[in-house]
């Protein structure tokens, strides 16, 4: 927060700690929660609710939990996905054995699922890199096979694949795509929060000290075994949310298969399209997502079918491969950082700097 004073503007210690210091900020902030929370439950139908607004939250959800292992952590990993099913997982077991209430086995599959990656994240205190990522990749593939292989944890359902337990909330049978929705955005706007402030505190410097370099961060004081298993864990209990919010809220149904390799990929693009170490960065990304594959199939229906439906699908993964590509190159911090640029931009016209 700045204020003028003998012709200059000077800073207050207490506007520099705030979430959001520039004015527009929280403009844009108050609109949008306005938009989310109000315009969109007097407008939107159930399609757009079921199939879009949805999944768009719970990907952010799971874009933020790697982002804060990868993007400010600098730990890359390929097991988003895994910890996703060890949520939903969880969430199910929770509901049914013990007959918990919803908010109560959610926040619970996400410390169990907490517990799971700081195990798989031991590795990270001995290896990094190409190596961590292979790690990373094996306790996917581990945890996709004992969800598949070990009838325990489907409640020996044969086929594997389990239906989502009704969802209650205070009486409340959670079922409508709309009542669905709310409780989602509700979620996701308080985790967001809680990351949001997390990132500004001295964990978080203390995760971008350890991703810019680590040597310096452990000579500095650091401590790297709390370091960096604080940010599997954290993560980790973003990512096991996400994934019970997948299987309750968006699939209805519990299956490993709604986990596999392909889906951590997806989380992976998204972040980095959306850009890293960016909180913005994630619903960024998970919109691109959710949105792309939309637009592609609409800008196809122009063309009266003409475009085999294998055609649109591979253009799709042709369409995601090259914009990874070019935001590597050109602009490494993603939507995120051309959105400021615009931002910044647009604060200082029609007075170009």
């Amino acid at each position: 927060m700045l204020y003028r004073e003998a012709g200059q503007y000077k800073s207050t210690y207490r506007g520099d700690q705030a979430i959001f210091p520039i004015a527009q900020d929280r403009f844009g902030l108050f609109v949008l929660l306005a938009v989310a929370f109000v315009a969109v439950p007097l407008v939107a139908n159930e399609y757009w609710l079921r199939s879009i607004l949805v999944p768009f939250l719970v990907y952010s959800l799971a874009a933020l939990g790697l982002n804060i292992l990868t993007g400010y952590a600098g730990q890359v990993s390929l097991g988003s996905a895994g910890f996703m099913a060890v949520g939903a997982f969880a969430a199910y077991n929770l509901a049914i054995r013990l007959d918990l209430p919803f908010y109560v086995y959610l926040p619970l599959a996400g410390l169990i699922t907490a517990a799971v990656g700081i195990v798989f994240g031991l590795p990270s205190l001995r290896i990094k890199g190409f190596y961590l990522v292979v790690t990373t990749l094996a306790a996917h593939f581990f945890i996709e096979w004992i969800f598949t292989k070990v009838p325990w944890f489907t409640n020996y359902t044969p086929s594997g694949v389990i239906s989502a337990p009704t969802m209650v909330l205070a009486g409340i049978v959670l079922d409508s795509p709309m009542e669905r929705y709310l409780v989602t955005l509700v979620i996701v706007a308080l985790l967001t929060l809680a990351a949001k402030n997390m990132v500004r505190s001295a964990i978080g410097r203390a995760w971008m000290a350890v991703r810019d370099m680590d040597v310096a961060a452990e000579i500095i004081g650091i401590p790297m075994l709390k370091t960096k298993l604080l940010a599997f864990a954290i993560s980790s209990f973003y990512l096991g949310i996400a994934g019970a919010l997948w299987a309750f809220v968006y699939l209805g149904a519990v299956d490993a298969q709604a986990f596999d390799l392909a889906r951590a990929f997806q989380i992976l693009f998204m972040i980095i399209i959306g850009g890293l170490g960016s909180i913005l960065g994630s619903f960024l990304g998970a919109g691109f997502i959710v949105l792309l594959p939309i637009a592609i199939t609409n800008l196809a229906a122009l063309f009266g079918g003409a475009i085999h439906a294998n055609t649109l699908a591979n253009l799709e993964h042709v369409v995601f491969g090259s914009l990874i590509v070019i935001f590597l190159i050109v602009e490494p911090y993603g939507l995120a950082r051309l959105w400021q640029i615009g931002k910044e931009k647009l604060r200082l016209w029609p007075f170009p700097h």
